[in-house]
């Protein structure tokens, strides 16, 4: 064999360099499961990065979801530099009830939220909004935080929710165009509903991280199983008292997540679970928040599973989610360069084959060391576990 020519050598030597210099592009995002596979019930996982760079992390585990009363909010932490997650430990527990949905967050004051759901009745609709805090003198060390403040958040849309439901309704295309005649149509059973104070005053869920604004604004994301829709829990105060927004109404948008623009809109996302084509659900808020324009379907696939949505520190946008219109046995991510108007690059994070392992309900975060951690539930044939995985943003942009 001919020895390389000192050009080949350099040609090598340089391409080699533009790799490193770029980042470990070809190494594959690195993933662990943060307990062992085991056979409960356990999802819809919430991350926080700490100040001091631990990752804490929250999951709802049990018999089953909203009609097991075992169900509770469990936790786990690792610790900076750590090389596996703590032993996993209780973070929320009302007996008899189920508690699900928990999603956790840093104030502007550095202090921990832990926001969640008891289920009343067994049903989604009567669930009760909780909430709990800590400074940082309760989250600091090992195991689970010391709450030191607890309370119910309570929202009342008010007597003009039925009105502005049905004005939401009145924006959309025909919804109702698949309904047979004699059939009650779909926007009405919705207003109808809309008119019950004990309906519309319950049954407010989280599940993807708040947006905080520049000014302080903490914007929940919210949804409702019973109308279908979503609504923001807005406070100005760092989560001393809370008013809710406006409704965001579409044909089935449920579990947003909010973004911001470089011009100060706000963009959510939401899943799809209304009527097909299954597609990812999109609206816009131009007034921090408080109201919100058509929730309308996007081009991306959705299965009716929760996404979330991450302003990089480059200004990229990150989009995590089940790119498939049925199942959720492929986790991808989106990039987006120009503030979601198109996705121009995708990677797939993990797959199986249809009707395969599970791979759902992301929780994204950027940490402050620039790498992107997200996790997320996991179930196949062996068991269950809530999964870990940490990647660099350059990773996605690799060929």
């Amino acid at each position: 064999m001919n020895n390389p020519t000192r050009l080949q050598i350099v040609i090598a030597v340089l391409t080699s360099l533009i790799f490193f210099a770029q980042g470990v592009l070809a190494v594959p995002p690195g993933k662990e499961n943060i307990f062992p596979l085991q056979p409960q019930h356990c999802h819809s996982s919430s991350l926080v990065e700490l100040p001091n760079g631990d990752l804490l992390v929250c999951w709802f585990q049990g018999s089953g979801e909203r009609t097991a009363d075992d169900v509770q909010i469990l936790g786990a932490r690792k610790k900076t530099g750590a090389s596996e997650w703590s032993e996993v430990f209780p973070m929320a527990d009302t007996p008899g009830f189920p508690d699900c949905n928990p999603i956790l967050f840093l104030d502007g004051n550095q202090r921990l939220h832990l926001v969640w759901i008891t289920v009343l009745a067994n049903s989604w609709e009567h669930s009760l909004l909780k909430t709990r805090m800590c400074d940082s003198t309760g989250y600091q060390g090992d195991g689970p935080p010391h709450w030191q403040w607890q309370d119910v958040i309570l929202l009342n849309p008010g007597e003009t929710f039925p009105a502005k439901v049905e004005q939401g309704f009145g924006l959309l295309p025909n919804t109702d165009e698949a309904w047979a005649e004699y059939a009650p149509k779909y926007s009405d059973m919705i207003i109808e509903a809309a008119r019950d104070p004990i309906k519309y005053q319950t049954g407010w869920m989280p599940r993807i991280h708040p947006a905080i604004l520049p000014s302080g604004r903490i914007l929940i994301p919210l949804y409702s199983d019973g109308f279908n829709l979503c609504l923001m829990a807005i406070s100005d105060d760092q989560g001393e008292t809370w008013k809710p927004s406006d409704p965001l109404v579409g044909v089935g948008p449920i579990q947003p997540t909010v973004v911001r623009r470089s011009d100060g809109s706000l963009v959510a996302f939401m899943r799809d679970s209304g009527d097909p084509p299954n597609r990812v659900l999109s609206g816009v808020s131009r007034d921090d928040g408080i109201s919100w324009s058509p929730i309308l379907d996007t081009d991306i696939p959705n299965p009716g599973s929760s996404l979330e949505a991450v302003v990089l520190s480059s200004g990229d946008w990150i989009l995590v989610l089940n790119d498939t219109e049925q199942g959720r046995h492929r986790l991808s991510m989106m990039l987006s360069r120009d503030e979601g108007k198109t996705w121009s690059v995708k990677k797939v994070l993990e797959e199986s084959t249809e009707g395969g392992d599970s791979f759902a309900y992301p929780s994204v975060i950027q940490a402050r060391d620039g790498m992107i951690h997200l996790t997320y539930s996991f179930s196949g044939s062996t068991g269950k576990s809530i999964r870990h995985m940490t990647l660099s943003p350059d990773w996605i942009q690799a060929p």
